[in-house]
């Protein structure tokens, strides 16, 4: 029970570190007036969506409450409320880091994509951990209220504590669908007024539907993601606190006490929340290309995945002892399942990589085979995950049986930080493609179009061709700078 109390510290931590990258960002330069009314506007719709959505939520969040009290216990309906609340607050602090750091990026992104990308990871870095410092938190200090304030057993208190996972669980619901449709709707209905209403092109500030697009990009991409990843740790973390307050479990056992076995799972995710801070100290790069960015991403990820590695050994020894060392197995393979899956999520969803590339091949004879060869390619890029699920289940169940295969999915749960870092810096570089670049005067200026790959230069919405972006080889490029002789560079 005594390194329980580092739980919540580690979290603390979290969410200090996850501050420290809020004000780094509101110090970075906002860029010019114009793109400061932008997303002055993106950031007003995005803050007046949260709002609707958790007025909305909040009445459901009480009917519920007042059942689990009736029906159930008022300590799990308590758990229930504080468990929906910092979902919700995880969804409005990363919304309102992404909002700040969209218009920030594209300002950084002027001195080079190496700029960009640093800004857009320290927001990603408050969403994360955000979601995993406040879940743990609140696990943590309920936990230690039920089990040592109150009367009530290890079982017991873990059986209240459900209650926090389902507040998590209903906040997720509601987020990431309500996130979700609006998002698609926004989009389709901008591209119709735009592109085939008014012909203008995709994307332009002067289509109201455009600011519309960009709050679906946040809501979708950012709170709503939050949100599910938040019930995704909590759920994993509960799920494991329960199968260690189990009979069955504990026979598995002999001679564990049932505190370690509950207690582990949270002092994983506690050490996990402090992997993540120092590896976002290894994400450093000068370099402009995509490519020394994704290293610079995953150097960061190895590293704290290391940590988490050496610690989570530390941990099981100390708990249960060096016979039971087959339950660091089993978190290992959690671990190592989900780093896999996110590469293999990155290799079927990178513009560079064979997949996409397939399915621009297929755009060129019409639409129909460009739907054709995205589904084919959306379904076969399942196999490949769920096959690495399958062995990452097999693994922890024969090294520890049930308990293992619950600490497998906390294990790959532990990934959820970085799942949210990467998640608001793709929302971080859409919002940069959309922003006008700034020019010389009496130019015009240049912007990213993603359904050509390349930039043009407009000037009150008449087009003035399209400048030489080498699209074959660098298509998804930020910008191209006009120089005053008319010429184009790359960026």
């Amino acid at each position: 029970m005594d390194l329980l109390i580092l739980v919540p510290v580690s979290a603390l931590l979290g969410l200090v570190f996850a501050a420290y990258c809020y004000m780094s960002i509101k110090r970075e330069d906002p860029g010019n007036e114009l793109m400061q009314k932008i997303a002055a506007a993106i950031r007003t719709g995005a803050m007046v969506y949260l709002k609707r959505q958790y007025t909305a939520i909040a009445v459901f969040v009480i009917v519920m409450a007042v059942i689990l009290s009736v029906g159930i216990n008022p300590l799990t309906a308590v758990c229930f409320v504080v468990g929906a609340t910092l979902s919700a607050a995880a969804g409005a602090i990363g919304m309102s880091a992404a909002t700040l750091a969209n218009v920030r990026t594209t300002a950084a992104a002027k001195k080079g994509m190496g700029e960009a990308f640093r800004v857009s990871y320290a927001s990603g870095a408050v969403m994360g951990l955000t979601v995993v410092g406040l879940g743990v938190l609140g696990l943590s200090v309920l936990y230690i209220i039920l089990s040592s304030i109150t009367t009530i057993g290890q079982p017991e208190a873990v059986n209240i504590l459900s209650g926090f996972s389902l507040g998590a669980s209903s906040i997720a619901l509601f987020a990431r669908v309500g996130g979700g449709i609006f998002t698609k709707a926004a989009d389709v209905g901008a591209d119709l007024v735009g592109k085939v209403e008014a012909g203008i092109p995709e994307d332009d500030p002067r289509n109201p539907a455009v600011i519309a697009d960009n709050v679906g990009d946040n809501v979708g991409d950012i709170a709503g993601m939050g949100a599910d990843l938040y019930e995704s740790y909590v759920g994993a973390i509960v799920a494991t606190m329960l199968m260690g307050a189990t009979g069955i479990v504990a026979t598995q056992f002999p001679g564990v006490s049932m505190l370690n076995l509950i207690v582990l799972p949270l002092l994983i995710a506690g050490a996990g929340i402090l992997a993540s801070i120092v590896g976002t100290f290894f994400v450093r790069t000068s370099k402009n290309d995509s490519s020394a960015i994704h290293r610079a991403f995953n150097t960061g990820t190895f590293a704290s995945l290391i940590l988490t590695v050496i610690a989570t050994y530390w941990l099981v020894v100390t708990l249960l002892g060096n016979e039971y060392v087959g339950v660091f197995y089993a978190t290992i393979a959690g671990l190592v399942a989900g780093f896999l899956i996110g590469l293999v999520t990155e290799y079927y969803t990178s513009y560079d990589k064979p997949p996409t590339k397939r399915i621009i091949e297929a755009c060129q004879t019409g639409a129909a085979t460009d739907i054709i060869a995205g589904l084919a390619t959306g379904m076969e890029s399942t196999f490949i995950p769920v096959v690495i699920v399958a062995i990452a289940i097999l693994i922890a169940a024969f090294t520890s049986g049930l308990y293992g295969v619950a600490i497998a999915g906390l294990g790959n749960a532990c990934n959820a930080g970085h799942h949210a870092f990467r998640g608001c810096l793709w929302s971080g570089r859409r919002q940069l493609r959309r922003y006008c670049r700034d020019v010389p005067p009496g130019q015009g200026r240049a912007r990213y179009y993603r359904h050509t790959g390349c930039c043009r230069q407009y000037n009150g919405g008449d087009r003035k061709g399209i400048c030489n972006c080498r699209c074959s080889t660098h298509g998804t490029g930020s910008f191209c700078r006009i120089h005053a002789g008319g010429s184009y560079e790359y960026r």
